[in-house]
Order: C-alpha cells, then structure tokens, then sequence
C-alpha cells in the first residue's frame, strides 16, 4: 500500500515534526536519515507517512540541486498523492541558504503540477498566517515575523520581511499568488488563482476552521497540487481534514515513556527561549557545560581538544549520576560575542562555522552515550539537530511520545551503538522552559507547554 504522504525535510527538527504529527493522529510514520536500503524499507513497508531528513536549511542552492533530486525522487517513487517539502515554520531561508524557492523549483521538476500550495503556519504550534503575514509565538507572546526577537536577528537567515511571497521573490521567478482567510473555502479563488498562472499558492491559516479549510483544498485537489511546500502545517491541516470527513477516526495522543535517571543533550542554539532552558536545566539536576565555539574556527587540533575535553567532562558527569548538557551558547551574551569576533578574525564562512559546531557536539554526543551507557539524548537547535544527528550512525526515527508539538520523544534506529536510543530533537525557539526535564521525566501530554 501506497503511503498517503510522503516528505523530505529541509533540516531534522522539522522532519520528525511531521512524523509525530501523523504517528500520533494514528497513522503509522517514520523519518529515515538518508534512501533507506531495501531491507531497512520493507521495516517500514506499512507506515502511511514517509520522510527523509536533510540539512538542506544550511546549504546553497547548488548543493539543493545536487542532493535533493535523487532524494525527491525516491520518494515521488512510493507513489503517495502528497509530495512535501518540508520548510522551517518560521520560513527560515535566503537565495543563498536553504532556499525555498529552489527547492519549490525542484520539486516541480521531480513531480509535475499545475501549481505547489504554500503552508507555513502551524496553529497548533502558534504559527499563525493573516492575509500572507507569518506570526510566530514566543514564551513573551506573538510577533509578526520582521519584528519577531529571534527570526528578525537570525545570525544566517535574517527575516526581514513577513509577507512570505515578497520573501520568496527574491529566491525564485515562479509567479505565484495569495488564497487569504476570506477565500479559503471559496472554490473560485483556487480556480482564478490557477488561470493566473500561479506556480506557488500561499495560504492562510489561524484557527481550526482555516487549518480545515486549507487542508480540504490540498487533499481534493492532489491530482493538480500534488507537490507541496510548507511547514507540518501541511499534515495538521490534512489531519483535521482527514479527521472532519470521517477518513480516519480521532484519537488520544500516546502516554509518556519512563523516566530515565539521567540523560544527556547539546545545543547550538542561540535562541533566548534556549537560554531560559538551560538556566531552568542547570538549577535541576544538570551538568551545564560550555563548549568554546572559537575552537571551530580553529586548526583541526582546536576542534579535537575541545571535543576531548568536553567528551571527558560529560562522561565524568554521566557518571556521578548527572545529566551532562553541553551547549555552544546561553543565549545572545559574551559566548557568542566571542564566537562571533573569532569568526571574524578567521574569515570562516559563517555557515560552515555552524557546520562544524553541529558536527562537533555530535561527536561529544556520542562519544558521551557510548561511554556512560545513557540511552536519552535531546538534541537543541535546528541545524545542530542536523549537523548532529549524522555523527550518531542513526538510520531511522519513530515518534514515541509527545512533548510540545514539533519536539517529540522519539524512538532511533541504526546499525550501530546507538540502535534503540530515545531521542528528541528540539528547534532553539521551541518548549517550555523545563524542557530538558520533560524529556527526562519520559515527556507526555500537558495542557500547556
């Protein structure tokens, strides 16, 4: 049986975002890190939603239309009616990083339709779009995204521009168009839209009734839409869909995993609702440890001395009973300031810097796991979650249970050490602020988050 969607992500936090959503409406999902071989496949044969995970957010536009083809491809080939592009829910891109417009282009090309619907919010993560403004909430409330605190001074992809169709101009010469909160549920804005021309559909969602409506278009349309591109905004509204016309039933979300004494987690995110985190982390029962980002834009022996010595000091905490914690920054502050004047000096490209502070606490990550025996792990921050989550040899997830939407707690498979590990992969602007301890306490659902 074919799956009902299939999806390849523009970086690892929001691809597992999209397998919890579907796994936990019922309907069996699994993300894979890379084409799965044919007997990992066939694992997985029965899962309705299909994804694959890439870093694509931190790469250009000629390495997009060198890796995602082939992985598009693959997945266009399960033959499931949606085709998605998995972007971040605050839009993150340029034309130089992780372009939307190129990958809208591409996926185009892999699998041809009269036109790609655009879904960015996520009501349910308090991602919100109003006649073509994005929205996104904070612990400190909503923000328009120009004006938002994190997505308005992104060290890589800066937002200065909330109205998501003037933001992908600059990335693509698609024409495109705007179906708004007024004419969602009105069969002639889709069909003017399409007279137009219009290659790329942006659409509005708020509430439940928009999130249906958005939904409703883009299922009894595959057969001229069946490309996409958006948030797991897509697959909340295909769920409420889904779900009002009586194809699938509603369900109870999965209870919590057991608590676990200990675990270990890194972050690379510079987020402020990072930095609430981890101060709430280290007055509870974690081992904060400071990686020196400066090292990266060192010698290769840099990067290995601070590996080793924070490899060393996590083990010695996991040890004692501690959950260690190593992070590459508490929020905007001297560490960064640091980093960012030791980038600088170095001539780095600021991407690569990034690159390769993902990839070292990957590294201190498993060296960590594989020392002390510790079987949870929480990995915070986008493309750190990427970067990250290639050093730990894992082949698949499965969402096993929740925590806040987009951030689950999940279940990992690979051919390595690490095969069986629970893990949740956390983007820096995401969670309460005792996050690190609910991935601890086994997660589960709350009434707020």
């Amino acid at each position: 049986m074919a799956p009902w969607v299939a999806w390849l992500g523009d970086d690892f936090t929001g691809s597992a975002a999209v397998m919890e959503v579907l796994q936990f409406a019922g309907l069996p999902a699994v993300l894979f890190t890379d084409i799965p071989p044919p007997d990992l496949a066939l694992r997985f044969a029965d899962c309705l939603g299909v994804g694959i995970a890439t870093t694509a957010r931190s790469h250009d536009p000629a390495w997009m239309g060198r890796n995602l083809p082939p992985l598009l491809g693959w997945l266009d080939g399960l033959r499931a009616p949606i085709l998605h592009y998995k972007v971040c829910s605050t839009f993150d891109s340029s034309p130089s990083a992780g372009s939307i417009g190129a990958a809208i282009e591409i996926g185009l090309r892999v699998r041809p339709a009269r036109a790609a619907p655009l879904l960015t919010a996520a009501p349910r993560m308090r991602r919100y779009q109003a006649f073509g403004h994005l929205f996104a909430g904070t612990l400190d409330g909503v923000f328009r995204l120009d004006r938002h605190p994190v997505m308005s001074r992104h060290p890589v992809t800066p937002m200065a521009e909330s109205d998501l169709l003037r933001h992908l101009a600059a990335q693509t010469d698609l024409p495109s168009a705007l179906i708004d909160l007024e004419s969602l549920s009105d069969p002639r804005a889709l069909a003017e839209a399409l007279a137009s021309g219009a290659r790329i559909l942006s659409l509005d969602s708020m509430d439940p009734a928009s999130e249906a409506a958005a939904g409703r278009l883009i299922w009894e349309n595959r057969a001229d839409l069946g490309f996409v591109a958006g948030s797991q905004g897509i697959e909340y509204a295909l769920v409420r869909h889904w779900q009002d016309s009586g194809m699938i039933p509603r369900v109870d979300p999965p209870g919590a995993a057991a608590r676990a004494d200990r675990i270990a987690a890194v972050s690379g995110s510079v987020s402020p609702t990072t930095a609430r985190q981890l101060d709430w982390a280290g007055q509870n029962g974690f081992t904060l440890l400071a990686f020196d980002a400066r090292a990266v834009t060192g010698s290769d022996a840099d990067m290995a001395a601070e590996e080793r010595r924070l490899t060393d000091a996590a083990v010695a905490a996991g040890q004692a009973g501690q959950s260690p914690l190593v992070h590459s920054a508490s929020g905007e502050g001297p560490q960064v300031d640091a980093f960012r004047a030791s980038l600088v000096r170095s001539g780095m490209d600021p991407a690569a810097a990034n690159r390769r502070i993902g990839e070292s606490l990957g590294r201190i990550l498993d060296g960590t796991l594989r020392a002390t025996g510790i079987r949870r792990a929480v990995i915070s921050g986008g493309d750190t979650s990427g970067h990250g989550m290639r050093q730990l040899g894992l082949s698949a997830l499965v969402a096993k249970a929740p925590t806040i939407p987009g951030a689950a707690l999940c279940q990992a498979f690979g051919a390595g050490p690490h095969d069986g590990l629970e893990i949740a992969l956390k983007g820096g602007q995401m969670g309460s602020e005792d996050y690190f301890g609910w991935v601890r306490d086994g997660g589960g659902s709350r009434r707020t988050a």
